[in-house]
């Protein structure tokens, strides 16, 4: 059965919509043969990247297995802990040379030595893992990846350590020697998955109220067709969709209030327009653009940074937290910075397990999209405040499809990050015979 006869599309004015996998969707001869040879939803892959490390003592656990105890940074975990593994003690021996944050943001998935360079002779080692698993699936859904991000490309010098910025803004790698490119619209990311005609015009385009009026009347032509329980799968999903659109047209749009402040015009223009104004709003719908995404099999593959490498983003809104980020990061073992890092890496985590419990919350036949997922969640330093790449903070959530034991916190020591990515590589059918530094793949945390 190939993957092409188990999609559908609404159609209608330019605007194609990839529905999410329904068996009574899937012609007649198809759905005998899937009844037959038990089909089940494919395998997605993502990889989400927050910078500048964590305070290793609230993070990691203390004792292994299925009973330890959730450290401060991973109690946001406590709903999902059974669907997640926590991994610790993974090193990348190749990022221990070089400055303290690009060398080891740029071979975050590759695992490999990065090119030290002021110049366009940039390298990150070798192609990511994320790159090498689409690979695997290119032809077999609209998009071959999706890589998101909050913050653009920085460009320049960092002349304190000799290495050009913008190995800090990426961490997706075609080739060593080109980067793929981000996107951090949730308008265009919107538009990409589901279907805007390229050649639409600009006033076409803005005259479109929403998206989902002009595939209404396919959709109920289709829903009349499909079984009870995948009506109301597309009743889910088409207000799932209708909800992020919504969502990104609040967050973009101007919002009246009692008191409007002076901004200089300059600093208007400079703002991209799509790009929701608070930072917390971009990443939760950027997050719910990549759920969609797999939902909808549109892609298989996804990446998200959170942040650049070095990013100084203002964390203020947490209590008690009153600088940015990497200021926090080299807390210099002193309590109050300490604290407030911590307060940091706990947020990020409360991030992650929003996503999995919507993830979880999304049936697939007899699993859901987070059993049928591998969620790989991380930095590229240990500790900030010595830019260690060894013990690096890692979870991975999701049961990959049936071939990953959650719920867990294994140890291991001196353990290469690249075996990780050597087992994700086999469980999404790549074949190698080594990924970057990988001695081979993770046998614990298999099923």
């Amino acid at each position: 059965m190939n993957n092409a006869s188990r999609r559908r599309f609404l159609k209608g004015m330019g605007v194609s919509l990839a529905l999410p996998w329904m068996h009574s969707a899937l012609p007649s001869s198809v759905r005998a043969a899937t009844d037959k040879m038990s089909s089940k939803p494919p395998l997605r892959t993502a990889f989400l990247y927050f910078p500048n490390g964590v305070w290793e003592k609230a993070w990691v656990p203390e004792t292994e297995g299925s009973d330890y105890t959730l450290t401060p940074s991973l109690e946001p975990l406590a709903d999902v802990r059974g669907d997640v593994l926590v991994l610790s003690g993974l090193d990348k021996k190749n990022s221990h040379g070089g400055d303290g944050h690009y060398a080891k943001t740029a071979n975050f998935l590759t695992g490999m030595p990065v090119t030290k360079t002021t110049s366009k002779d940039i390298s990150s080692g070798g192609i990511s893992v994320d790159q090498l698993i689409a690979k695997q699936f290119k032809g077999k859904t609209p998009i071959a990846s999706l890589e998101l991000a909050t913050e653009p490309v920085i460009s320049g010098i960092d002349s304190n350590v000799g290495y050009t910025r913008l190995y800090g803004s990426y961490i997706s790698w075609e080739t060593p020697n080109r980067p793929v490119a981000k996107e951090m619209n949730p308008r265009i990311v919107y538009d990409r998955l589901f279907g805007r005609d390229a050649n639409t015009s600009q006033s076409e385009a803005e005259s479109y109220q929403n998206l989902l009026d002009y595939v209404l009347d396919d959709a109920k032509r289709v829903r009349g067709r499909l079984g009870r329980d995948d009506q109301f799968k597309m009743d889910e999903y088409l207000e799932a969709v209708r909800a992020v659109e919504r969502r990104i047209e609040f967050a973009t749009r101007g919002q009246d209030r009692e008191w409007e402040p002076s901004i200089d015009p300059a600093e208007i223009a400079r703002r991209r327009p799509g790009v929701p104004n608070d930072f917390r709003e971009h990443i939760d719908v950027m997050l719910d653009l990549m759920v969609l995404a797999f939902q909808t099999d549109s892609t298989r593959v996804a990446s998200f940074m959170f942040a650049n490498d070095v990013s100084g983003r203002n964390f203020s809104f947490l209590d008690g937290v009153k600088g940015g980020h990497h200021e926090m990061s080299h807390h210099e073992n002193k309590d109050a910075k300490i604290d407030q890092y911590q307060q940091i890496n706990r947020w990020h985590v409360e991030q992650f397990a929003t996503l999995l419990k919507k993830m979880k919350g999304i049936q697939e036949g007899e699993s859901t999209l987070l059993d049928n997922s591998m969620i790989m969640f991380g930095s590229s330093i240990s500790d900030g405040n010595r830019h260690d790449p060894d013990n690096l903070p890692i979870l991975v959530a999701g049961r990959g499809g049936g071939n990953i034991q959650s719920g867990r916190h294994i140890a291991y020591k001196d353990m290469p990050l690249c075996n990780l990515y050597h087992s994700m590589l086999d469980v999404n059918g790549v074949e190698v015979e080594s990924f970057g530094d990988s001695t081979g793949p993770l046998s614990e945390i298999s099923s």
